[in-house]
C-alpha cells in the first residue's frame, strides 16, 4: 500500500489562532457533538475516515481477470474527505470534496486521489485551520447558531474569506457536459476539473457560465443523450424556493424559471426529466424556519415536517414560466434520488422510477434506520390520478441506468443494497418491465462479509451502437474490505445473472466511502 508524507501545515496568523480558540470554546461548552450523527468519532469511523493526504497517479495491480477494451477512460467518484480532522460537530455531508479517479488505458490502470480545490479548500489550506462553518452540523439550536453566526461574521470582517467567492464543498457528484467535467455540490457553483494524460486531476476553477449562473446548482443535472442539452435547478431557503433552468447543447445557460407555487422550502436533491417534462419532488424534509422550535428542540435547521403532504410537480421541459406547472399530492412518497422517468400515453402520463425513503425523519440523523423502497409511479396528467407500487422489497438506493436511456423508457436499474445505509453491501439489477405484483430483481452481486461499496455505475460496451441491448455493458464500483483494509475497483458483467466479476483491480491505497461517480470515455477526456 502506498503512503504519502504528512502534510506540512502553514504557520497560523494571530487572527486565525484567535478565531480557532473561540471556535474551540463553542465546540467545547456551547455546542459539543451531542448526537451520533454529528460526532466525528462516530461519523468518521471505519472506511468513512478521511485519507490524510492526496495520492498522485499510482499504478494499480489487476488481481482478477482483465480490464475490457471498452473501459477506455476514467471512473471518477466524488465524496467527502475533510481537509482537517473536525474539532467539533461534523456531519457526513460536511467534508471537502475529494475525487478518486482510476484511469484505464490499454488494459492498465492508475489511481489518483485529489481534493477539489474549491475556494473554501484554498482559504483553509492557507490559514492552516478550518475557517468556514459546517452547513449540516454547525447550527444546532439557536444558541449555537448565534455563536457560530457571530464568529462567521467576525471572520468575514477580518478578511479571512469573502463568501461571495463561494462556500461550497463540491463533494457530491460529477457531470460531463458542454465538453467540460464538473465536480458538483448543491451549495455552490460547479467547479470545472480535468484529468491529465498521466491520470492526474487538476481543478480549473469555479464556473459561472459567462456570468449567467450566479448562485448554486443541483449536484444532479440531467444530460439528454440525444440532444446534448442539460437540465438543472437550484433550491433555497427564501422564495423562489425552487428555480428551474437548462443549458443548450453548446453549454449556454438559458433563462431561469422560478417556481413560486412551491410555497415552503423543501430539500430537493434530485429530479427527473422526460422528452416532454421535468418532474420535481416536494418532500417532508425541509428548512425548520421557527426559531422557537430550534431553541427548544435544538438540532439541525434542516428537519422533517410530518404534517406536510409530499407532492410531485410536473412542468413542461421547455417552459418559459411556471404557468403550466402541475402539482400532485402523493402521501408518503419522499424521494431523495430519482432513477429515471419517461412519457407514456402520447405524453398524457409519466412513469417515474425512484427510491421512496420510508422513514424520512431519519435521513440526516440516523441513516442506519432508513429503508429505501424503489417504486414505480405513474402520473396521469389528465385525471390527476397517481398510482404507485414497489418493485423490490430490498433496501435500495443509488440506482442508475444505462445513461443512453435517460428520459425515455428503460428496462434495467442497477442499485446499491443498503446494509444499513449508507453502507452498500452489494448491487442488484432490477427489470422494471415486470408485472406490478412481482419482485423485479433479476441479478445480484453481494460483496462478502465486511466488504462494502458505493454507488454502481453502468458503462456500455458500445455506446455508439443504436442496436446494442440496453444491458450490454459493465457495472463498475469501488469496494472496500474492512478486515484487510484493502480497496478494489470491480468490473461486473451487467448481463450475467450473478453480475459476474470480469476484472478486479487492487488499489494502491484505501478509497473512503463516498457519494456519486461517473465514467468518462477517453475521447471525452481529450476534450478537456
Amino acid at each position: 500500500m502506498v503512503s504519502s508524507p504528512a502534510k506540512q501545515r502553514p504557520e497560523m496568523t494571530l487572527a486565525t489562532a484567535l478565531f480557532t480558540t473561540v471556535e474551540d470554546v463553542i465546540n467545547t461548552f456551547i455546542d459539543p457533538p451531542s448526537r451520533p450523527s454529528v460526532d466525528p468519532k462516530h461519523v468518521l469511523s471505519d472506511n468513512f475516515a478521511p485519507v490524510l493526504d492526496e495520492l498522485p497517479p499510482t499504478n494499480c495491480e489487476i488481481i482478477h481477470g482483465s480490464l475490457p477494451p471498452s473501459l477506455d477512460g476514467a471512473y471518477i467518484r466524488n465524496g467527502p474527505n475533510p481537509q482537517f480532522l473536525p474539532r467539533g460537530p461534523y456531519h457526513l455531508f460536511d467534508g471537502d470534496g475529494m475525487l478518486h479517479a482510476i484511469r484505464i488505458h490499454g488494459g492498465k490502470a492508475t489511481l489518483c486521489s485529489r481534493y477539489v480545490k474549491t475556494y473554501k479548500y484554498n482559504v483553509e489550506k492557507q490559514s492552516g485551520a478550518p475557517v468556514m462553518v459546517n452547513v449540516f452540523s454547525g447550527f444546532n439550536g439557536v444558541t449555537a447558531s448565534v455563536a457560530r453566526g457571530a464568529l462567521t461574521a467576525a471572520r468575514v470582517l477580518a478578511g479571512q474569506y469573502n463568501p461571495v467567492n463561494g462556500i461550497g464543498l463540491a463533494n457530491t457528484s460529477l457531470a460531463f457536459f458542454s465538453n467540460r467535467l464538473f465536480a458538483l455540490g448543491e451549495s455552490d457553483l460547479p467547479y470545472a476539473v480535468r484529468l491529465t494524460s498521466d491520470g492526474d486531476i487538476e481543478t480549473i476553477g469555479r464556473h459561472d457560465f459567462d456570468g449567467k449562473l450566479s448562485m448554486s446548482m443541483t449536484a444532479h443535472p440531467k444530460i439528454d443523450p440525444e440532444t446534448g442539452e442539460t437540465f438543472a435547478f437550484r433550491y433555497g431557503p427564501v422564495p423562489p424556493f425552487l428555480t428551474y433552468f437548462r443549458f443548450d447543447s453548446s453549454g449556454k445557460k438559458q433563462r431561469d424559471v422560478p417556481i413560486f407555487s412551491m410555497t415552503s422550502p423543501s430539500f430537493i436533491h434530485d429530479f427527473a426529466i422526460t422528452k416532454r417534462h421535468a418532474i420535481f419532488s416536494e418532500i417532508q424534509l425541509g428548512m425548520r424556519m421557527n426559531p422557537v422550535d430550534l431553541m427548544i428542540e435544538g438540532g439541525s435547521p434542516v428537519g422533517t415536517d410530518t404534517g406536510k403532504i409530499p407532492r410531485l410537480g410536473v412542468i413542461q421541459r421547455y417552459a418559459g414560466d411556471e404557468s403550466e406547472m402541475k402539482w400532485f399530492e402523493v402521501p408518503g412518497f419522499n424521494i431523495i434520488h430519482a432513477i429515471n422517468a419517461w412519457d407514456e400515453d402520447d405524453g398524457n402520463s409519466i412513469v417515474l422510477i425512484a427510491p421512496n425513503i420510508m422513514s424520512i425523519e431519519h435521513t440526516l440523523e440516523r441513516m442506519d434506520l432508513v429503508h429505501a423502497l424503489v417504486e414505480k409511479v405513474k402520473i396521469d396528467l389528465v385525471t390527476g390520478i397517481v398510482t404507485r407500487h414497489p418493485i423490490s422489497a430490498r433496501n435500495l438506493d443509488f440506482g442508475v441506468i444505462n445513461p443512453a436511456f435517460l428520459g425515455r423508457r428503460s428496462r434495467y436499474v442497477y442499485a446499491g443494497v443498503g446494509d444499513p445505509m449508507p453502507k452498500i453491501s452489494g448491487v442488484v439489477k432490477l427489470d422494471v418491465s415486470k408485472g406490478d405484483r412481482e419482485d423485479c430483481t433479476v441479478a445480484r452481486r453481494m460483496y462478502g462479509p465486511g466488504c462494502y461499496g458505493g454507488e454502481p455505475f453502468f458503462v456500455a460496451k458500445d455506446p455508439g451502437n443504436p442496436e446494442a441491448e440496453e444491458d450490454d455493458g459493465y457495472v463498475v464500483t469501488y469496494v472496500h474490505d474492512e478486515a484487510s483494509g484493502e480497496s478494489k475497483f470491480l468490473v461486473m458483467d451487467a448481463k450475467s445473472p450473478e453480475l459476474e466479476i470480469v476484472a478486479a483491480v487492487r488499489l494502491p491505497r484505501r478509497v473512503p466511502y463516498g457519494f456519486h461517480g461517473l465514467f468518462v470515455k477517453e475521447r471525452d477526456l481529450n476534450k478537456l
